[in-house]
């Protein structure tokens, strides 16, 4: 049931924010992230729990009712990401890309590779043990979903925490170009996967889309990120200059939305280079943008928690129910772990990064949500893999959101804290007191 008057979606949306405030207060009793208070509440409001009362009893808006009234709310989703994107590319600034710009290019790539081939080699050696389950297309596409991170997960543990230190500086660079190396390389796996399907050779799928679509996402989020920068000199007011952050980023998506066939050739956008691009540009222009961005945070606080509680209330609880699809998940996660850690460890120790780098930089990378619930869309949208296959893709995809986006934020917190980049508040508080002694 799609919800369909004010009244329901007002009574869903405030239902969604308060059991996201309240979850999040649950989970710092237990010293979990806020994250995945969220996401746990998404699942309690969802379709499997008061959603389905409120089907039950007949009141619309009574929680997410169906994945159809979840998906109405597609947009906060992707405006939510837009923002994130956006966050992270204003970390991008001249002085820190000098300095490990080259480091977390070669971590981001490596480490996504590791992790496609360690997941290509497991489930095409799963494909052969149970050939009637799991094709070589299915795997060989996993293989590249594989590549995806979730930034949204890992900016709001960051900020949350307020994490500081050489894993933090090093992560959110590689965290952002980490969707332009999964777009390629999902578009280059996508299409070998297609060719072997059909029996047909697509070169352009193979290499020309991804390519285009990378290069025009930058040079737009990079135009409109000029823009931005000339237009907010004309507005003192720091109202008006939020104003104008938020329309930025609403047309960035919005343009990010378009799609144009020419041919064969698709000219497309990726949101989050999009988003992620002008955040880059503007805050290397812009003298003001410390102050603008403290703004845009707060703003943008509400449209995270909801962001997050509609992602737990996306999550497919029913995919626990086929015995293959858990196997298979299991599978994935285990060893796309794996590669995201030991493609990260060694990478950073080839550019010979901070030994606290080495160590826990793996660890922070698990989290995986949209970008690769938006590729397994792909798949099974276009049906070149066949439906039995997209719908297999989409499940162990949905399976393996469930897993990492309920522990990846905790492992995250783990990790940083090991690392000394989050300071236990009970350790600052012992430290402002020494320094007031001190006085």
């Amino acid at each position: 049931m799609i919800l369909h008057s004010w009244n329901a979606i007002l009574l869903c949306l405030s239902i969604a924010m308060i059991a996201g405030l309240l979850l999040s207060r649950v989970v710092k009793l237990i010293k979990l992230p806020a994250v995945t208070g969220y996401l746990i509440a998404g699942i309690l409001i969802g379709p499997y729990c008061l959603g389905a009362l409120g089907n039950l009893i007949g009141v619309d808006g009574l929680g997410f009712t169906s994945h159809e009234a979840v998906e109405s709310f597609s947009i906060i989703s992707e405006v939510a990401l837009g923002f994130i994107a956006f966050s992270i590319g204003t970390e991008f600034r001249l002085e820190e890309i000098r300095h490990i710009g080259k480091k977390a290019t070669v971590i981001a790539i490596f480490q996504a590779l590791t992790a496609t081939v360690f997941v290509d080699i497991a489930l095409i050696a799963l494909h052969f043990i149970m050939p009637d389950k799991l094709s070589i297309e299915v795997a060989i596409v996993l293989g590249a979903v594989a590549t995806a991170t979730a930034p949204a997960a890992t900016l709001m543990v960051v900020r949350q925490y307020k994490a500081k230190g050489p894993v933090t500086d090093m992560l959110l660079p590689v965290v952002a170009l980490d969707d332009a190396v999964g777009l390629v390389v999902f578009s280059i796996s996508f299409g070998i996967a297609k060719t072997m399907f059909s029996g047909e050779l697509d070169v352009i799928s193979v290499i020309f889309n991804p390519i285009i679509e990378v290069v025009l996402s930058v040079g737009v989020g990079a135009l409109l990120g000029y823009l931005f920068n000339l237009i907010e000199k004309c507005f003192k007011s720091n109202s008006k200059r939020l104003c104008l952050a938020i329309m930025f980023v609403l047309l960035a998506v919005a343009i990010s939305s378009l799609e144009i066939k020419v041919g064969k050739i698709t000219i497309g956008f990726s949101s989050l280079l999009v988003c992620m691009m002008l955040g880059t540009i503007f805050c290397n222009l812009c003298k003001e943008q410390a102050e603008i961005m403290e703004k845009t945070d707060k703003w943008t606080a509400p449209l995270f928690v909801l962001f997050f509680v509609i992602s737990g209330a996306e999550l497919e609880l029913k995919v626990f129910a086929d015995w293959m699809i858990v196997l298979v998940g299991v599978v994935y996660v285990l060893v796309r772990a794996a590669g995201k850690y030991f493609g990260a460890r060694t990478s950073s120790r080839m550019m010979k990064c901070d030994p606290v780098i080495d160590k826990y930089l793996g660890i922070t990378l698990l989290p995986q949500a949209g970008v690769a619930l938006g590729m397994s869309l792909t798949v099974i949208a276009s049906g070149a893999i066949g439906t039995e296959g997209g719908i297999l893709v989409r499940n162990i995809t949905l399976f393996a959101v469930l897993i990492y986006e309920l522990v990846g934020p905790l492992l995250t917190k783990i990790a940083l804290t090991k690392a000394g980049e989050i300071v236990p508040k009970v350790e600052v508080k012992a430290a402002q007191s020494s320094d007031d002694d001190e006085e």
